[in-house]
């Protein structure tokens, strides 16, 4: 592929397995606050990222690394995130808003919200590597380098223009009424429909290991309620 095929090429592919994350991005940038930061849900979008470029790279040297239905278990993740931020609405509604410290890049970067972020990414990312694996298989050295350009290129776009649109009147004066009560709902849905199309639960083992990670958690939320009424 020349210059100009390998951009065209590059961009379709990012925009046509990543139009979804948009919407996500968006509900996202609206939660910005006291404890989420712009720089953490940039730093997790990249970082998400990264990690569903290194699983599609092996399609660069002829294998696949990570088959996609134990990928589709990351779609718990979501679904994790979406029941705590149900849990945790009532006392954020009680809740008087505080301001904290802003952390430096570096700590910023090293935040469990960044890695959340990153999760959600590559849940919802894990039909890119299907695309990404064959793409690679007939890049060159260069066009891999290029195509890997355009793609990071375009993550920053992604978070720019979600951002932007979150800013817009009428968009941020929806997301500010109902965003807190549609996201967790958003998270469970997303999770459900990645669990799904992976075929993650079409496998026994899996199903098995999806189920102890969700006993893992009723138990760990079982254990914080009564600490938290008290």
């Amino acid at each position: 592929m020349n210059f100009w095929s390998t951009l065209s090429t590059g961009v379709s592919a990012f925009t046509a397995t990543n139009l979804d994350d948009m919407v996500i991005l968006m509900l996202i940038f609206s939660q910005v606050g006291s404890l989420l930061q712009r720089r953490q849900i940039v730093s997790g979008q990249y970082l998400g990222f990264a990690l569903l470029v290194l699983a599609s790279l092996p399609g660069f040297f002829g294998s696949l690394l990570v088959p996609r239905p134990w990928i589709g278990l990351l779609g718990l993740v979501p679904i994790i995130l979406g029941l705590n931020r149900l849990l945790e609405q009532p006392a954020e509604d009680e809740a008087e808003p505080t301001v904290e410290p802003s952390q430096s890049a570096w700590a910023s970067f090293l935040s469990p919200q960044t890695y959340g972020i990153a999760a959600l990414t590559v849940a919802n990312g894990s039909d890119n590597v299907g695309i990404y694996v064959p793409l690679f298989a007939h890049c060159t050295g260069e066009t891999l380098v290029l195509m890997l350009l355009i793609f990071f290129a375009l993550v920053g776009v992604w978070c720019y223009a979600a951002y932007q649109l979150t800013r817009l009147p009428t968009i941020a004066e929806t997301l500010t009424r109902y965003g807190n009560q549609f996201v967790p709902y958003v998270l469970i849905g997303l999770g459900a429909m990645i669990l799904w199309d992976s075929q993650t639960l079409a496998d026994r083992g899996l199903i098995l290991i999806a189920l102890l990670i969700g006993i893992g958690y009723l138990i760990g939320v079982g254990r914080m309620l009564p600490s938290q009424q008290e």
